[in-house]
Order: C-alpha cells, then structure tokens, then sequence
C-alpha cells in the first residue's frame, strides 16, 4: 500500500489519516486539505485494489483486513500513533482500527457511519449493485452522484461532475474488488462493540443524506461512550465536499481539541 504524506507543518506535528468510502481514492479529501495541511501532518492513500493501488482482493475480504493493511503500512513509515478521519466506509476501517490497534488511534472524525447496515441503506446498495451487474461500471458510475450529492448542487456542478465520472470511468476499480470491498462494508456490525471505543470520537451527518439516514449517526453517537455529533441541514452524503466550509470548521475545532502534539519528555539531569 503506498501511503502519501504531506509535509509535517512543524516538527512534531500530530499525524491526520483520511480514510475514503467504497470509491477508494485518496484525491475524495481535496476540500480538506488547505484547512488541515497547516495543522497536521496527513496521510491519503488509495485503498487496496483501488485508484493507483491495483490489486486482486480476496473473497472474504473484511473490515479487519481494511483495518490490519493500513495499520501496517503506517507502522513501515514509522507511524505509530495518529487520529483517524473517515467518510462511511472510511469510518468504519477507523472504528475497527480503533478496536484492534487502540494504542495507535488518537481520536476519530466519523461521516455517515452506523452500527449495523440500516435497511435504506441496504436497499440503494441492492439497486447500485444491479446497476453494476446487469448494466455495467459506466451505468453504476453515471447513477453514483445520485447518491452523494444535494439535487440543487448537482444541477450548479454538471461541468465538475461530468469531469468526475470520467475520472472515476478511467480508475474503476473493477466490478470483482467493489462487490467484495462492498460485502465488507455490508457485514461490518459495531452493535455489540462500540462501546469499546474509548477514543474521543466526532460524528459528521447531513439530514438530506439519500444514503445514510441521518439517524443512523445518531444511533452511533448513544453507543460510543465519549462521542459528539453534528448534523448538518444540507450537504447530503458528501457533505464534506459539498459544505466543505461549515464541516472543516467543525473538524477543525475537534480536532484542535482532541489531536495534539504529544507531551516532551522531561530531560534528566
């Protein structure tokens, strides 16, 4: 897995992880950088078998695997502890990382997470699958802004999302690797161990999310013991792209908060 690291800000500096969704790629973060470069130190990277990380995945490919990669390849870059941003599957990769690497997990930063596959949810994945199956990557990728974005943002970005797709249309990732990083997604349950996560944790939600229903974040927030969550009026599943503006304000006082330098060591004398 090759990881990309921005210049550390000043020495020191806390490390920031971002963590895509189903699409994979680590460009998802581009309206957070300018805000979060200054502060921290981040690490994108495309998911395995995603973007510019080809690979074949395995069936039975897990949560956990997500989760055992990453902390791997932070682990071979001397990384050793960091907080965690993630975008729905993102997220979830941080709540496992959180589970099963405490010691490594700061805090984390959740949009559009949940417990458990809410009903909804697993419907639009039914529907995009079918999309995917019996029409194609170009079809499933067409229809893909359906789900993430507010209608009236769409009709003011056509230019931006017809680059997009184009984009997305030349890196698929390959219908074989997204069902089974989707079937991941789908299995993945922290109903019976969120409350394990210790970590100061922030919940991003829009209420407009065609997706993720927004209470599916809320239900997320009465698990983790020391959680905040923040609904947004507007901004839909990419609410981080499409109210960048009033999300990195709240990432940004979180974090301010709950990522810091670690302390300096007393020198003896």
């Amino acid at each position: 897995m090759n990881l990309t690291l921005t210049p550390a800000p000043y020495p020191g500096a806390p490390v920031l992880v971002l963590i895509a969704g189903l699409g994979g790629a680590g460009g998802y973060w581009l309206p957070q950088r300018a805000a979060l470069e200054p502060h921290y130190q981040l690490v994108l990277y495309d998911q395995r078998g995603t973007g510019n990380n080809p690979a074949t995945l395995p069936e039975g490919y897990s949560m956990a695997d997500m989760a055992r990669e990453l902390h791997n390849a932070l682990l071979a870059h001397g990384i050793t502890r960091f907080g965690v941003m993630g975008h729905a599957l993102g997220g979830h990769i941080g709540m496992q990382l959180a589970l099963d690497y405490p010691q490594a997990i700061a805090t984390l930063v959740i949009i559009n997470g949940w417990l458990r596959l809410n009903p909804h949810t697993r419907r639009c994945f039914a529907v995009r699958e079918r999309l995917l199956r019996e029409c194609g990557a170009a079809a499933y990728l067409e229809a893909q802004p359906l789900f993430l974005y507010p209608a009236d943002w769409m009709a003011a970005n056509q230019p931006r999302l017809e680059a997009e797709e184009a984009l997305h249309n030349a890196h698929f990732q390959g219908a074989e690797n997204l069902q089974r990083r989707l079937a991941a997604l789908k299995a993945a349950d922290f109903s019976q161990t969120a409350q394990a996560i210790a970590q100061p944790v922030l919940l991003v939600c829009a209420r407009d999310d065609l997706l993720v229903p927004w209470n599916c974040s809320a239900a997320l927030h009465d698990a983790l013991p020391d959680s905040r969550l923040e609904v947004l009026p507007w901004g839909a599943h990419a609410c981080n792209v499409t109210a960048s503006g009033a999300f990195n304000e709240l990432v940004k006082t979180f974090l301010a908060a709950t990522l810091t330098m670690p302390p300096v060591a007393k020198e003896t004398v």
